[in-house]
């Protein structure tokens, strides 16, 4: 039986980091791939041979820097009929011309999830812990003439036993989350409108709304999706309702979140906070937040990096599987979820 013609779309440097060598070889052997053909820009579909290749492709197999298959470019892609997305958002990829067509589309984004996760609770024991604030007091004068750190002076709010870790946001990242701090002695609270409380307790947390959220938890971890009704989510009024000394975690969205707000929160020395994402991306270089000893800001590096994208490549290549063999796919995203999704 002829195996499906599958085409790679992404950025080069997607292509290289994406797939291992057992996942180069399980995908060759099942279907029909140039893995030395990389598309990653349109304009390329001029070149008889990504063409050709392009009018036989039943799947793409797209990653990071995949550019935006609309109703122009399907034309040349008559027989396409899946797009499996080694990666996690697909909104500046799908088009609606995509689910017009008939075309299936799926995400690893549960795989992206998971690495996203394990930073958010590896961020949140170290808050709980203020280890970033002993790091400063370790470099201060005192900490390098080698005095030792009085634990007398620790806050006894400070530590994972019964902290109150608040959950914005029910998403892919939100219930890992959630999951993996059942394994902490912590209360979990969560806050999103699209489940329940049964639902929650599922996830060993309490629902709860985002007001009681914000005034309840010592941490605060974000998870809720980009979209219009959650711009500035988090904002000048819900900040305030933190406790002092709180600590806001950021890993979903920058726009999600009021900056300016919490910079004037952070500058007064009232919160802490942990930045993975921002808005803008990157900070400008006179932002404020790159000076402040209670912020800590990390360059977009939750997400899988390093050896945790060949975990998308291979539930990518998993969900070709399925459809060499005729079976659903597992991650498929749908026209009616595609809105409020990150």
């Amino acid at each position: 039986m002829a195996r499906i013609p599958v085409v790679q779309v992404m950025a080069p440097q997607s292509a290289s980091r994406l797939l291992d060598d057992q996942t180069r070889a399980r995908l060759a052997a099942i279907v029909d791939v140039d893995l030395d053909l990389v598309v990653s820009d349109w304009a390329a579909a001029a070149e008889p041979a990504v063409a050709a290749a392009l009018a036989r492709a039943e799947v793409l197999l797209t990653c990071w820097g995949a550019p935006t298959i609309d109703a122009d470019v399907l034309t040349a892609m008559p027989r396409l009929r899946a797009v499996v997305h080694a990666a996690g958002s697909v909104k500046n990829l799908i088009t609606d011309a995509c689910w017009d067509r008939g075309i299936a589309v799926s995400t690893c984004a549960d795989a992206n999830a998971l690495p996203v996760a394990e930073f958010t609770v590896a961020m949140i024991v170290l808050a709980a812990k203020r280890v970033f604030a002993v790091r400063d007091d370790m470099r201060s004068p005192a900490g390098r003439a080698g005095q030792r750190w009085d634990f007398g002076r620790a806050d006894p709010a400070t530590g994972t036993y019964r902290t109150v870790v608040g959950l914005i946001g029910a998403s892919r990242v939100g219930r890992a989350t959630a999951r993996l701090l059942q394994s902490l002695d912590v209360q979990v609270l969560l806050a999103d409108p699209t489940i329940t409380a049964d639902d929650a307790t599922a996830l060993g947390a309490e629902l709860v709304e985002l007001d009681e959220l914000m005034a309840r938890s010592r941490i605060v971890s974000m998870h809720a999706p980009n979209i219009p009704a959650t711009r500035h989510l988090v904002n000048a009024q819900r900040l305030a309702l933190m406790h002092d000394g709180a600590t806001l975690i950021n890993t979903s969205r920058g726009a999600l979140l009021d900056h300016d707000a919490l910079l004037a929160e952070t500058r007064s020395g009232r919160l802490w906070a942990i930045l993975d994402v921002t808005d803008p991306e990157p900070l400008p270089a006179d932002s404020g937040f790159y000076v402040l000893p209670n912020v800590v800001l990390t360059p977009h590096v939750a997400g899988s990096i390093g050896s945790e994208v060949f975990r998308m490549g291979a539930m990518a290549v998993a969900e070709i599987e399925r459809l060499a063999g005729g079976q659903p796919l597992r991650h498929e995203v749908t026209r009616a979820q595609f809105p409020t999704q990150a």
